[in-house]
């Protein structure tokens, strides 16, 4: 497509590349060297004060995770340890992309994080009620929430923008897919899974490493409203969620989920079917089964939703001795992007909050001063390391056993031979009932339809891309040529972009 103006910075410097971040290789990590990314996320980080600019709604409560296999071949966190071993745990579920009114009922992702207050300080994890995601580039994600948010000029939410990123962008087909299905609207926080969707590492105490993925299954069932069910949701009791939860705690019935873990050895990464670190994909249960390791109960409501709820900060580059990250590129992303995020949010200093302190061990810095500082400050203390005031010492038996680097800068595209098609092709035949597959598609129809034409053709085609019958049922359900979208469906995605450009 042609354009008569060149991307820039916010100082006027030209961009080579808005969608691949700067890499180390073409499989990462991310460089801290791509100012372009850093300048995106941070600026994007504070376009909304105060509210969460996603995960705006959330619902929160205390409880504990329990040990209930050994995994110390697989990890030495302190936490994970013993069977039987009970580690105190604030949980916080929300929509993703609506405002703080918006109804529990929406069909949008829901969030499912969980702060861990260990013995070796605080470990987060943020994941989502879907073990995959619409995009694996951080450098896509401010575009991507933007396009699910409200249009600049009318403050109203826009089928064009929404379809127009996603028919733009194929790998996102996966997760539209499912959140299209009932599974787009569960019944409540407490009958859905929650799920890593990033691929961590953890590593034992002789340095081994393994990547592994978090699956958070419901004891209570997974049950979803379908659209009909949500929309009469949404006008009869749009915090219907919210509720469920506080009351279902209140009268003592305790939400839970066992934790089951996909393990996969280091070495087996390189040369798997998929691409480990592509959030767009799941690894299959039958390369590597889900062995159940804990077990999460939520049993105590907050006293106070602002202190304990809209002041949690999940942070995902909190990590203890024994995990640590991955290559995964949204991941490295949001290690910079949600710290970054808090400190516009709630300050400073926003670990300091009792929602936020560790609890079960002691924090020892040199960082001093800044707003709303509600400590003693460090008292006397130095505020300088190295020093010979017996300040903290920086103890070795913390690090990570690190992992070899290499490779050329640039922004480099995932290499993985696979497809963007074959794992949600494989949800529609194979995963989805007929019913669930004439459910999916009403709902897409439903949103679609208000979209341009030209958007709704190259949308269908890459649902035909994903499978004919799911993109033939999609375009005489939204009124377009079916052999129209055969014909989009046979070119390359840009060929597609500039087909059905303006």
């Amino acid at each position: 497509m042609a354009h008569d103006d060149i991307l820039t910075t916010g100082f006027g410097i030209p961009v080579d590349d808005d969608q691949n971040s700067l890499t180390a290789g073409s499989t990462g990590p991310v460089l801290m060297q791509d100012v372009h990314l850093l300048d995106k996320l941070g600026h994007f980080d504070r376009e909304r004060v105060p509210e969460r600019v996603v995960h705006a709604k959330g619902a929160g409560a205390h409880g504990y995770f329990e040990v209930t296999a050994d995994v110390t071949p697989y990890t030495k966190a302190a936490f994970l340890s013993t069977i039987g071993k009970r580690t105190e745990v604030f949980a916080r579920f929300s929509t993703v992309g609506g405002e703080k009114g918006s109804a529990d009922a929406e069909r949008d992702p829901r969030g499912f994080a969980l702060k861990f207050y260990t013995e070796e300080g605080n470990y987060d994890m943020t994941g989502n009620n879907t073990p995959v995601f619409f995009i694996r580039d951080p450098l896509k994600f401010p575009d991507f929430i933007h396009t699910q948010k409200r249009n600049p000029r009318t403050n109203l939410k826009d089928p064009d923008m929404f379809w127009d990123f996603l028919s733009l962008t194929p790998e996102s087909v996966h997760q539209v897919t499912i959140l299209f299905s009932d599974r787009g609207t569960p019944a409540t926080f407490r009958t859905m899974n929650g799920y890593s969707s990033h691929a961590y590492v953890w590593y034992n105490a002789a340095g081994e490493r393994f990547y592994v993925q978090y699956h958070f299954k419901t004891e209570q069932g997974i049950k979803n409203l379908t659209a009909a069910e949500a929309d009469a949701m949404k006008s009869s009791d749009p915090d219907h969620a919210t509720r469920d939860l506080f009351d279902s705690i209140e009268r003592g019935d305790f939400p839970s989920w066992q934790l089951e873990m996909q393990v996969m050895p280091e070495a087996e990464a390189e040369n798997y079917r998929f691409d480990v670190f592509d959030i767009t994909k799941v690894w299959p249960h039958a390369d590597y089964p889900p062995m159940t390791i804990g077990r999460l109960v939520l049993d105590r409501n907050p006293e106070n939703y602002f202190a304990e709820v809209e002041q949690a900060a999940f942070n995902p580059s909190n990590f203890v001795p024994g995990i640590g990250p991955s290559n995964d590129k949204m991941l490295q992303a949001r290690l910079f992007s949600y710290h970054d995020t808090h400190l516009h949010r709630l300050g400073p200093n926003y670990q300091l909050l009792p929602i936020n302190a560790p609890h079960n061990a002691p924090a020892h810095n040199y960082q001093r001063d800044g707003a709303m500082r509600t400590d003693a400050n460090g008292g006397p203390g130095p505020n300088y390391w190295p020093n010979s005031f017996e300040g903290p010492v920086p103890g070795s038996s913390a690090a990570d056993p690190g992992m070899p680097v290499s490779g050329m800068t640039g922004r480099t595209a995932y290499q993985h031979p696979n497809d963007d098609f074959v794992q949600p092709g494989a949800l529609y035949r194979d995963v989805m009932s007929a019913e669930d597959r004439d459910h999916l598609v009403s709902n897409i129809v439903g949103h679609l339809k208000r979209a341009a034409e030209r958007i709704r053709l190259r949308q269908c085609a890459v649902f035909y891309k994903v499978d004919p019958d799911y993109g033939t049922r999609v375009a005489e359900g939204v009124g377009v040529d079916v052999a129209e979208v055969k014909r989009l469906a046979a070119m390359s995605a840009e060929e597609r972009a500039i087909a059905t450009a303006r």
